[in-house]
C-alpha cells in the first residue's frame, strides 16, 4: 500500500480520507467484525490473548501496516494505521492495544533507529508475525519520569551485560525479541539512558508477574526481569547515551496510537448506546426520544468528531513530516478522557442492563480508562502541551 494522497472533505467523506484510507477501513472493519468482535468478551473473561488473531492479522498485512515494504511492511502511512487502530479498538480494546504496542513500541524504534542489520534480521519476522514486539520503559520507580531508570547495561567485551526489572510491559511474554531501555552511564542523567534488542531465550531474562487488571484484560501487561543478561554489544540501538531520545520520539507517535485506541473504544460505546436508545421504550416512546438521553447522545457525537479531527490531524502532520508532539499530545488526552466520558454515559444509557457483562459497554468502559494513564498520563500530557506552548 502506497501512502495515501489527499484529498478535498466532502459531506459523504468529511475527514478527507483517500480511496487508499476508505479501503483500509472497509478491511479492517470487515475483519474486526468477523473475527475480532466475536471473541471480545471471552479473552475479557478469561484474561487470553488472542495469538491467532495476530497471525491472521499478519496475513492481511496489518502487522507490518506503517513499515517499509523492503522489509516486509505495506509502506502505509500514519493515519492508515491509526483507523486500524481505531477499528480494532472499535470492538476489542484489548486487541487494538497489542496491536498499536507492537507495531509502534515493539517494531517502530527498530525501524527509526537500527542499524541495516538489526532491521533486516528483526522487522521482517515483526512484520509478517512470526514475532510480536514489546517495548521495556516503565520500571516500578519510573513510569512518567522516565529518566530514573534503574535497569543498568555494563559494557564487557563485545557483549553488554543487563540487570533490572521492567513494569507493565505489554507482549513481553508473546514476544521473541524485547527493546529494553537501560542506564549505560547514570552519571549523565537522560543522556544515559542506553535502548537494546533483547532476545527473550536469552539467559537472565525472564517474565514475572503477568498484572490482573480492570480492563484490556486480553492484553497481557507484565514484568520483566534481568538477571545478569548477557547480549552481543552488536543489539545496541544507535549509540549509548541515545535512549532516552529514543524514547520521547516513541512517545510522539504512541500517543497518536493510544488516541486512535481511544477513538476506536469511544466510536464502539456510542454505537451500542446509540442502537439501544432507539430499541429501548420507556414511558410509551424510545429512550432516545428523551431529552436527557438525546442529550447524552448529542455530546458524545461531538466528542467522537472533535477527538476523530485531532488524531487524524496529529497522524498527518507525523506523515507530513511536520513536528507533532504537541498534536499528538492534545489528540491523547482529549481523546482518551472523552472516551472514558463516553463510554461511561453509554453504561448510564443502557442503565442496569449497561452494567452487566451481558452488554459490551460495561468491559469498554473498563478498557478506556487505560487510555489516560498508558504512554504517558493526562496530568503529563498537559505539561508536555504547557511546555511546547512555552509556559
Amino acid at each position: 500500500m502506497s501512502p495515501a494522497t489527499m484529498v478535498s472533505p466532502t459531506a459523504a467523506n468529511p475527514y478527507a480520507l483517500s480511496e487508499d484510507h476508505l479501503a483500509l477501513r472497509e478491511m479492517v472493519r470487515a475483519f474486526a467484525e468477523r473475527e475480532v468482535r466475536p471473541l471480545a468478551a471471552h479473552i475479557d473473561e478469561t484474561e487470553t490473548y488472542p495469538r491467532e488473531t495476530f497471525s491472521k492479522l499478519a496475513e492481511l498485512g496489518l502487522m507490518g501496516l506503517p513499515w517499509p515494504e523492503d522489509l516486509g511492511g505495506a509502506d502505509a502511512d500514519t493515519l492508515s494505521y491509526a483507523i486500524a487502530v481505531e477499528e480494532l479498538g472499535r470492538v476489542c480494546g484489548s486487541t487494538g492495544l497489542s496491536f498499536a504496542a507492537h507495531v509502534s513500541l515493539g517494531t517502530g524504534p527498530i525501524v527509526a533507529f537500527g542499524t541495516d542489520d538489526q532491521k533486516r534480521r528483526y522487522v521482517p519476522q515483526l512484520c509478517d508475525g512470526t514475532s510480536v514486539g514489546s517495548w521495556a520503559l516503565t520500571e516500578p520507580q519510573a513510569g512518567s519520569d522516565a529518566a530514573r531508570q534503574l535497569t543498568t547495561a555494563v559494557r564487557d567485551g563485545d557483549h553488554y551485560v543487563l540487570n533490572g526489572t521492567k513494569q507493565f510491559i505489554t507482549n513481553a511474554n508473546w514476544s521473541e525479541a524485547c527493546i529494553i531501555m537501560a542506564m549505560t552511564d547514570k552519571s549523565q542523567g537522560n543522556h544515559g539512558v542506553s535502548s537494546f534488542i533483547v532476545p527473550t531465550d536469552t539467559p537472565g531474562f525472564s517474565v514475572g508477574k503477568l498484572e490482573k487488571k480492570m480492563g484490556m484484560r486480553g492484553s497481557p501487561t507484565c514484568e520483566v526481569i534481568l538477571q545478569e543478561c548477557r547480549i552481543p554489544a552488536s543489539l545496541l540501538l544507535d549509540k549509548e547515551g541515545t535512549g532516552f531520545k529514543q524514547a520521547m520520539k516513541t512517545l510522539d507517535g504512541g500517543r497518536i496510537s493510544i488516541g486512535a485506541l481511544a477513538l476506536g473504544i469511544a466510536q464502539g460505546a456510542f454505537e451500542e448506546a446509540l442502537a439501544y436508545a432507539k430499541d429501548r421504550v420507556a414511558f410509551g416512546q424510545n429512550i432516545g426520544k428523551h431529552q436527557l438521553v438525546s442529550a447524552m447522545l448529542a455530546d458524545m457525537s461531538v466528542q467522537l468528531e472533535a477527538a476523530r479531527l485531532l488524531v487524524y490531524q496529529a497522524a498527518r502532520l507525523k506523515d507530513a513530516g511536520q513536528p507533532h508532539t504537541l498534536a499528538g499530545a492534545q489528540a491523547k488526552l482529549f481523546a482518551s478522557e472523552a472516551a472514558m466520558r463516553i463510554t461511561t454515559d453509554a453504561v448510564q444509557v443502557l442503565g442496569g442492563y449497561g452494567y452487566t457483562r451481558d452488554f459490551p459497554v460495561e468491559r469498554m468502559m473498563r478498557d478506556a480508562k487505560l487510555c489516560e494513564i498508558g504512554e504517558g498520563t493526562s496530568q503529563i500530557q498537559r505539561v508536555v502541551i504547557a511546555r511546547r506552548l512555552g509556559v
